[in-house]
């Protein structure tokens, strides 16, 4: 029997989703190979219990780092698999066997981080830029999220497009109850979940917001992610620019999300560059209407069921919101072709394509 080796030491996180869900469905598919998932101590006991008949090794080997390179590559050695599954272009790059990659995008390489030290991030991102050219090449095949990223993908780095697979990802239904956000309670709000990094467009969403504000004064703006020093920016250059009712929430819980989601007017999402971009499928599944950017690969994934803006006219922005909620028949019509359209993708369909790439790069 082959043996595959999947890294999953991002378990848990948020763009760790993607690794987690395959785990899950592969092993619901019950594929006729030993499966060895490597992740982070913490999570062992997750894997543990969401594929019980896979084997979980603790992974200890922080991703970007020299124990990933020495350590990592020793275990795989050790290990001896047939295939190594990387969910994530950070891997030993040395390692000789043979390997299946997922690149999730390229974003990185394009966008600078304003919280972090210039001249280091901008080392940071050459390396970055090298390991990407370098694992692209030396993977057997390589699996991207959506067409979008498959193409961009290749006009980096100008491989065969027959060495791509995309698998699109899906959303979940997030658990009940739902918990409401007190700050936010009876309040009318539109709202965006993530990251406040650059790309995010978040600066604009927020002059976006402004504008409304002459219209809808009682209007609120939900922002919700884990507080850094991005979102304190971002904070900031609305209070300079006098801008309220904007909320911060910090973290929330998934029963929190859900509710956020399930009574807000729409849910943005500003985003200049994205490989996939989960948060709009999952407003959608539970019937927040979607207004989003036209960048990147949100129209594939959002169909025809977002009303899309361009991202760099906070004026065009704020028209496409205003647009929604101003107009309850067109904001109904939009929550249903939503919930239509989140029904398409398909984590166990995500599961079996993957799983077809493994068997290619097995026999090949």
């Amino acid at each position: 029997m082959k043996h595959i080796a999947i890294d999953a030491r991002d378990s848990g996180t948020s763009t760790g989703r993607y690794v987690d869900k395959l785990i899950e469905h592969l092993h619901a598919i019950n594929p006729d190979y030993s499966v060895t998932v490597l992740t982070k101590p913490h999570r062992l006991e997750y894997i543990s219990q969401i594929a019980p008949r896979f084997t979980a090794e603790v992974c200890p080997h922080k991703e970007f780092s020299f124990a990933e390179q020495i350590g990592f590559k020793r275990q795989l050695d050790a290990l001896k698999p047939d295939l190594v599954h990387f969910a994530a272009v950070q891997q030993p790059v040395w390692y000789k066997g043979t390997v299946v990659t997922t690149i999730q995008d390229l974003t990185t390489l394009r966008f600078r981080n304003p919280a972090k030290n210039p001249i280091v991030f901008v080392f940071k991102q050459q390396v970055y830029r090298w390991v990407n050219h370098r694992v692209i090449n030396t993977s057997k095949l390589l699996i991207t999220p959506t067409e979008f990223v498959k193409q961009d993908v290749i006009q980096f780095s100008g491989i065969d497009a027959a060495k791509i697979t995309v698998t699109h990802e899906s959303a979940d239904d997030l658990p009940t109850p739902a918990e409401p956000v007190a700050e936010l309670a009876g309040k009318r709000y539109i709202m965006y979940v993530g990251r406040p990094t650059p790309h995010k467009n978040l600066e604009r969403l927020v002059q976006a917001f402004g504008l409304l504000q002459k219209q809808y004064p009682e209007l609120h703006l939900a922002l919700a992610g884990k507080k850094d020093a991005n979102y304190q920016r971002i904070e900031n250059t609305a209070i300079q620019q006098g801008i309220t009712n904007i909320t911060f929430t910090g973290f929330v819980s998934d029963q929190q999300l859900r509710w956020l989601y399930e009574n807000c007017q729409a849910y943005i999402f500003p985003s200049l560059s994205e490989g996939f971009g989960l948060p709009g499928l999952e407003a959608m599944r539970h019937k927040a209407p979607v207004v989003s950017s036209n960048a990147t690969c949100l129209p594939e994934v959002h169909g025809d069921a977002a009303l899309y803006f361009n991202p760099l006219d906070v004026h065009d922005i704020a028209d496409k919101i205003n647009t929604m909620i101003s107009d309850e028949q067109l904001r109904q019509a939009y929550i249903a072709k939503g919930v239509a359209q989140a029904a398409t993708f398909s984590w166990r369909r995500m599961a079996e394509q993957t799983l077809e790439v493994y068997k290619k790069a097995l026999e090949d």
